[in-house]
C-alpha cells in the first residue's frame, strides 16, 4: 500500500467536477458546435507517481467546438486552473533545445527591431523557467516574468530573473503599470491558449503595454492543427486552438490592433506569432494570413467537422500498425513525456500492454507515470540500455531534433513511429 501524500488535485477535482461550456469564452457567443470528442482523459500533465497504485486517475470530457460568432475553436468543457496546474507541474521549457533557439532568435529581432535598451520594460507573461527573459540580459534589457507554477518559477529565480509567481490578470496589469510604468513589449509564447478567462487576460496585456509599445503572443495556429492532423495537442490545459481570424477579434475588442502575422511551420507543429499595438494598421504579412485562413475556411464550421472524421481515421490506422508490429513479435517504446502524448495515448485506447515505456530527457517528469496509460517514463539512455524495436514519437514536434539526438540508437537498427498527420516509420 502506498504511502505517499495524497495529490491535493484529488480533493478539488472531486469538489469541481468539468463543467460544460455554453458561452464561446472571447465574444460570449452561445452558438458553439462540437466537432470532436476525444473521450474522457486525465489531466497531461498530472504525471502519478508509480507507488501511487490505489486510485485510478481521474479523467473528465475532452471535446472541441467552433464559435460561429467569432470563429474561435475551444474546449466544450472546462477545469479549474488549480486542478490543472498543480504544485507539482512539470513543463520546464529549457529542456527543448529547439524551444530555446527559437527564442535567443526571437529576443535579438525583437530588441533590434523595437531599439530596447536598459532603459526599457519587457514582461513575459507565462514565462515558465526563464528559458527566454534570460536571453535579454546579453543586450542589457530589463525584464519581468509573470510564472504561476512554483517549480519552473523557482528555477527562473535561480537563473536571476525577476518573477511573479502568479497567474496574469486584467487587475495584475493595471498594478504593475502602476508600480513599473508602462511595458515597451509584453510576450506571450504559449500561453493564451491556456486561459480560460480570455478578455481579462488581453486587457490585462492592453493595460500594462505602452502606447507606443507591443504586444506579441505566439501559439499554434488552428490551421495547421487541421492539415497536419494535430489532434493530440488539444487537452485540457489547451482551452482555446487560435486562428488569426479570431485574435483579430479578440484583440480589437481590447484596443489593440493586429499589426503583423509570422509564420513557423516547424515550431510546434507550426506556431504563429501575432504583434499587437494601440496604434498602426495590420501589415500586408498580416492581410495575407487572414485572406488566406478565409481560403481555407477556418470561420466556416464545415472545416471542422471534416476533420473530426479525418481524427477517427487516424487514431484506427495507428491502433493497428500499433498492433501489427507487437503481433510480429517487435517491442515498442515511445519517447516524449509529453502533454500530447498523454491525449494520443489515452484518446486512441492504446496502453502499457502496447507500449513499454516512454523517456523523456526532463528529469522532473522521469520516474513518473504517464497518466491514465500508466506507463513508465525513464531517462533517455533506456533506448540504447533496452533497445526497443521501434520508438514512438509522442513529442513528434521536435521530431528532427529527437533523431538527432539518438543516432546511436538508430544506427543500432531502431526504427521511428511518427504518429501524424498519418502514421509511418521513419
Amino acid at each position: 500500500m502506498s504511502t505517499a501524500p495524497p495529490d491535493p488535485r484529488t480533493d478539488v477535482a472531486a469538489a469541481n467536477p468539468a463543467t460544460r461550456v455554453t458561452e464561446c469564452r472571447s465574444c460570449g457567443s452561445a452558438d458553439l458546435r462540437e466537432f470532436l470528442s476525444l473521450g474522457s482523459t486525465p489531466i497531461a500533465n498530472a504525471l502519478p507517481d508509480p507507488a501511487e497504485t490505489g486510485t485510478p486517475d481521474a479523467s473528465y470530457p475532452l471535446a472541441v467546438g467552433f464559435c460561429a460568432g467569432c470563429a474561435l475553436v475551444q474546449l466544450t468543457h472546462e477545469l479549474p486552473a488549480e486542478i490543472i496546474f498543480g504544485a507539482d507541474y512539470p513543463y520546464f521549457s529549457s529542456f527543448s533545445d529547439a524551444l530555446v533557439k527559437h527564442s535567443g532568435e526571437h529576443v535579438d529581432d525583437l530588441v533590434a527591431q523595437r531599439g530596447l535598451d536598459g532603459n526599457s520594460l519587457v514582461v513575459e507573461l507565462a514565462s515558465n523557467d526563464g528559458y527566454l527573459l534570460t536571453q535579454f540580459a546579453r543586450h542589457g534589457v530589463p525584464t519581468l516574468g509573470v510564472e504561476p507554477t512554483p517549480g519552473p518559477a523557482a528555477a527562473a529565480r535561480e537563473a536571476g530573473v525577476d518573477t511573479l509567481e502568479e497567474f496574469f490578470t486584467a487587475s495584475l496589469g493595471e498594478t504593475l503599470r502602476a508600480e513599473r510604468g508602462p511595458a515597451d513589449a509584453i510576450l506571450a509564447n504559449n500561453v493564451m491558449a491556456h486561459v480560460p478567462d480570455l478578455n481579462g487576460f488581453v486587457a490585462g496585456m492592453a493595460a500594462l503595454v505602452a502606447d507606443d509599445g507591443v504586444v506579441q503572443v505566439e501559439n499554434p495556429c488552428v490551421g495547421d492543427l487541421l492539415e497536419h492532423n494535430e489532434f493530440d495537442t488539444v487537452y485540457h490545459e489547451h482551452f482555446c486552438y487560435f486562428s488569426t481570424l479570431a485574435v483579430q477579434r479578440l484583440f480589437a475588442r481590447h484596443g489593440l490592433t493586429l499589426i503583423d502575422v509570422e509564420h513557423f511551420p516547424n515550431m510546434h507543429g507550426g506556431t504563429l506569432r501575432w504583434t499587437a499595438s494601440k496604434q498602426g494598421s495590420p501589415s500586408e504579412r498580416a492581410e495575407a494570413q487572414l485572406e488566406k485562413e478565409r481560403a481555407a475556411g477556418l470561420d466556416d464550421y464545415a472545416a471542422y467537422r471534416d476533420f473530426g472524421e479525418t481524427v477517427r481515421r487516424n487514431q484506427a490506422e495507428l491502433v493497428e500498425l500499433l498492433r501489427s508490429l507487437r503481433a510480429e513479435g517487435a517491442s515498442v517504446a515511445a519517447y516524449g513525456a509529453a502533454a500530447k502524448g498523454a491525449t494520443l495515448l489515452n484518446s486512441s485506447g492504446i496502453g502499457a500492454n502496447t507500449i513499454d515505456f516512454v523517456v523523456d530527457r526532463n528529469t522532473h517528469k522521469q520516474g513518473k507515470l504517464i497518466p491514465g496509460a500508466r506507463i513508465p517514463i525513464l531517462d533517455p539512455q533506456a533506448l540504447l540500455d533496452r533497445r526497443p524495436d521501434y520508438v514512438l514519437l509522442l513529442a513528434w514536434n521536435f521530431a528532427e531534433e529527437i533523431v538527432r539526438q539518438q543516432q546511436a540508437y538508430a544506427d543500432g537498427g531502431g526504427r521511428f513511429v511518427v504518429p501524424v498527420p498519418r502514421p509511418k516509420i521513419v
